[in-house]
Formats: C-alpha cells, structure tokens, sequence
C-alpha cells in the first residue's frame, strides 16, 4: 500500500497543530472588557453596552469564523438587539488594522427602578499565525435604574 505525501503531510499538520493548541492557553491571547457600558441610569433614559474583545501577543479575533453574542436583560434592564456577529462591531478593518479588535455598542432599555443584568454568551475564535482557537465565554454586567 502506498501513502502519498499530501497524505502524509496533511496529518503531520494536523498532529503540530493540535500540539501547538494543547500548549497554548487561549484565553492568555485576549481579554473581554465593559469598560464604557452605563452603571447607573435614570428611568425611563437609555443606557449602553460596551462589549470589547482585546487581542493580545500578536493574536486577533477571527473576522473569517463565526463570532456570535447572544444578549440578553433582567431586572429593569433590556438590550436593544439580543444577537450580535462580528459585523455589528463598530470597529471596521481599514488599511492599516486588518484585524481590529471587535467592539459592540448596544443601547439598553429600562423599564421601572431597581438592578439589573445584562447577560452575553459569546462564541468567537482567536488566531495566531499557527492557529485559532474557538472560545465561549458568559458574563453578566450590572445596571442599576434609579
């Protein structure tokens, strides 16, 4: 029987790659941040989500594999949209950043008094130049209407 070399190099690949992956720990190649998402607002006034996702060491967020946010409200808080993709980000590629770091604005609606939480479950990919690697992550950010 004879093997032929693509074969043969498509598996050696594939056996790198996963060893690669095993020693990198993914989430040592990014980190979410809410900075900018509204604390405190007043009723019946719009408040917003800030939902970015930051590369680090050289890796970014894939714009080619799925990226998907699912959010959503309790309490006296609801955001506006409850499925964001990667184009929603309001960072766009351009010619000098092929790879921005994707980052979501999101208006929420209160309703009444008291705390409140907005939920993301969050699937996206990060890459380096060897690899990319799916992640899932849930938060919860507070709001409180007052």
């Amino acid at each position: 029987m004879r093997i032929s070399r693509s074969v043969v190099l498509s598996s050696s690949l594939l056996v790198a790659s996963l060893a690669l992956a095993a020693e990198v720990d993914p989430t040592t190649l990014y980190k979410i941040t809410t900075d900018g998402t509204s604390a405190e607002v007043a009723p019946g006034k719009k408040g917003t989500l800030v939902l970015e996702i930051q590369s680090l060491k050289g890796a970014h967020v894939s714009d080619e594999a799925p990226l998907r946010i699912q959010l959503s409200g309790t309490g006296a808080v609801t955001p506006e949209k409850t499925q964001l993709v990667y184009g929603d980000s309001v960072r766009k590629p351009s010619a000098s950043v092929k790879y921005p770091d994707p980052r979501f604005e999101v208006p929420l609606d209160t309703q009444g008094k008291g705390p409140g939480t907005v939920e993301a479950k969050m699937v996206f990919f990060v890459c380096t130049e060897q690899l990319c690697l799916r992640q899932q992550k849930t938060l919860s950010v507070p709001v409180t209407v007052e």
